[in-house]
């Protein structure tokens, strides 16, 4: 399965693994497929389970189980600011009909 994070979101992630106590803990994205086709994602701090694809993304330990192996394949997870110092986790995932891929910075 491939499955990519940005800079931005692996810096995020290890500084809320350490605000939450959970630097020894690995991170678990999930992903399911809504009604419109379009797909919902959760994420949190977890223990493996047996099952899971288990990736070590710079440093990250991301889990992810077989009923979203499939949705996420492919997918990168990105932190960005979306507002004048509002930032989220963003998912930039070609598997969701609904996803419009990011336009270049023409000042890049």
């Amino acid at each position: 399965m491939t499955f990519m994070i940005t800079e931005a979101a692996v810096e995020q992630i290890k500084q809320s693994a350490r605000e939450s106590d959970s630097e020894n803990m690995a991170l678990r994205i999930a992903a399911k497929r809504k009604a419109d086709g379009g797909i919902e994602y959760a994420m949190g701090f977890d223990e493996p389970d047996a099952q899971d694809s288990r990736l070590d993304l710079s440093g990250v330990i991301v889990l992810v189980a077989p009923t979203s192996t499939d949705l996420v394949a492919g997918m990168t997870l990105d932190y960005v600011e979306l507002e004048n110092g509002q930032h989220s986790f963003i998912f930039l995932n070609p598997n969701d009909p609904h996803f419009v891929p990011p336009k270049a910075d023409p000042g890049q």
